[in-house]
């Protein structure tokens, strides 16, 4: 393990030093290891996962975090959060993210002094090189980040989570089904619905990595590079394509460039949305 054992031993004092905390806890593979460690280091009564509930999480997401939590032998608490109905988010700027989290971390706070814990997350190094809003709003919030302070990054997260064991040690990153929605396109319940059915489609012919853009009547689809021909076949793409226009998208594209994290981060990507709005 070398610098890896070094970083792990920091990261479990830097949570000790917490004594109780309450984990935002999504089920991916950061929080995740967030919550191994601090079951591993505390009692159970000290460590607290809850995670935000609302309509841009998936389903499946949402089952799983039970799952994890109580593989970790951990408290798992879910709290039910109202960023749609903040015009500040639903609007889609793109702080959208900012808004989301101020309103987890606002309705984690009280539960968290009641408890006498610490507010943790799974933010890490590797997190500062992409666009955050929502990094700003856990400042506000005092929200500590024992991986971003052990100088933990996404590579070492998934080799000690696999050294832990941990199943979420090689899941593929998961955000919110906001993050398919171009800026300026209102989020709304619907939408986030529509989405999450299409990449189920997509996701029921063994695809892990899939993104379904949301750009009015037109789904774009994203896999991996490696994943297209495969997408494409004629004994998949046919179905892939009919089920998405059935959630009420009138146009299916695969995306030929293949999945892109944050590809809606792009200026020129938003622009084209736009573009596309007025059409």
């Amino acid at each position: 393990m070398g610098i890896r054992r070094e970083k792990w031993e920091k990261f479990l004092t830097t949570l000790q030093k917490c004594e109780r905390v309450l984990v935002a806890f999504s089920g991916g593979a950061d929080s995740t290891l967030v919550l191994a460690a601090a079951r591993k280091i505390m009692r159970r009564e000290d460590v607290l996962a809850v995670t935000a509930v609302s309509a841009s999480l998936p389903l499946k997401e949402r089952k799983a975090t039970h799952a994890l939590a109580a593989l970790l032998g951990a408290e798992h608490l879910e709290l039910e959060t109202q960023e749609l109905s903040n015009p500040s988010y639903a609007s889609n700027p793109s702080n959208r993210c900012y808004f989301c989290k101020d309103e987890l971390y606002g309705k984690l706070a009280p539960l968290a002094s009641a408890r006498g814990m610490v507010m943790v997350d799974g933010f890490n190094v590797s997190d500062r090189s992409d666009y955050r809003p929502g990094f700003q709003a856990s400042q506000k919030w005092n929200v500590q980040h024992p991986l971003d302070d052990s100088a933990l990054g996404k590579g070492d997260i998934r080799v000690l989570s696999r050294w832990l064991k941990l199943p979420t040690w090689n899941k593929p990153a998961s955000p919110c089904l906001s993050s398919r929605i171009p800026y300026g396109t209102p989020v709304t319940v619907e939408r986030l619905r529509m989405i999450e059915k299409a990449e189920e489609a997509v996701k029921s012919h063994g695809f892990s990595v899939v993104r379904v853009r949301h750009f009015e009547t037109e789904a774009h689809v994203e896999v991996p590079l490696e994943d297209i021909p495969r997408l494409l076949q004629k004994n998949i793409w046919p179905d892939v394509e009919q089920k998405i226009l059935s959630c009420g998208y009138e146009k299916v594209w695969a995306d030929p460039r293949g999945f892109k994290s944050g590809r809606l981060n792009s200026p020129t990507e938003n622009l084209a949305a736009k573009l596309a709005k007025k059409n």
